[in-house]
């Protein structure tokens, strides 16, 4: 099977990072060797999960990436990537998505590289763009096979071809969002955000400023990926509704 190798992190806070990882990485070991069957990963340690994992389902080794991980009887760690299909169905029960949407991808880390498949096989056109470029054109090549997608750097984008924006960069988690041009919105373009917070994050925020009309935060995305990691270990899928509900209760409270 063709698969996408991870790539390193950016080297920005290195030092905390390889340490917060080192730290996962032994939680992990002592979780699956005391019982543990299953466990969910979440950024930035998506792309270092894979290379934790014996085997991989298909999505998980052409992602790159995995946030989802099952003990099997042998023993051994199978790796999955359920983002991209929590992303997708949250999509559809947004009413956000078609399958001739002009979708453009923001980021190119493991959130994105879970996105990528899944969208271009429900019939979009995805460009990709990121801070860092090659790593944008790095997964063009990849995934060109598979569907209708390319790459613009940040600079190149001006005109408002898109009919839905989504930030899988993590930009919200420090309080900001992508340096995108605001010509990019008008009041037809829907904006998603992977990240979700108590009221808008900052992507969602500036879309809204500048005309967006409907966006949506990842909250749903997040419940669709734990409902698919949950099929995987328990061979049952879990209603999304109830759950989202209640925990999007408790973040307006």
């Amino acid at each position: 099977m063709r698969y996408l190798p991870p790539k390193p992190a950016l080297p920005i806070h290195m030092a905390g990072y390889w340490r917060r990882w080192r730290a996962l990485k032994q939680t992990l070991r002592q979780f699956f060797d005391t019982g543990g069957l299953g466990a969910n990963i979440t950024l930035p340690f998506k792309e270092r999960a894979f290379s934790l994992c014996d085997q991989l389902t298909e999505r998980g080794a052409l992602a790159g990436a995995v946030n989802t991980i099952k003990k099997q009887p042998d023993g051994s760690l199978l790796g999955d990537n359920t983002d991209g299909i929590g992303l997708v169905s949250d999509l559809q029960r947004l009413d956000l998505l078609r399958q001739d949407s002009r979708v453009l991808l923001v980021g190119a880390g493991g959130a994105a590289r879970g996105a990528i498949l899944p969208l271009l096989a429900y019939g979009c056109k995805v460009v990709l763009t990121n801070r860092t470029f090659p790593r944008a054109q790095e997964l063009v090549g990849f995934y060109h096979p598979m569907g209708d997608i390319s790459a613009l750097p940040l600079e190149r984008l001006h005109t408002p071809d898109y009919d839905l924006i989504i930030n899988a960069t993590s930009t919200g988690v420090q309080g900001n969002f992508p340096p995108l041009p605001a010509s990019l919105i008008t009041s037809s373009v829907c904006c998603y955000d992977m990240y979700y917070q108590q009221g808008d994050t900052p992507f969602i925020a500036w879309g809204r400023r500048h005309g967006a009309l409907r966006c949506a935060d990842g909250l749903g995305m997040l419940v669709g990926q734990a409902a698919s990691s949950f099929l995987l270990w328990h061979g049952v899928l879990p209603s999304v509704l109830p759950v989202l509900e209640t925990l999007r209760a408790e973040l307006t409270t």
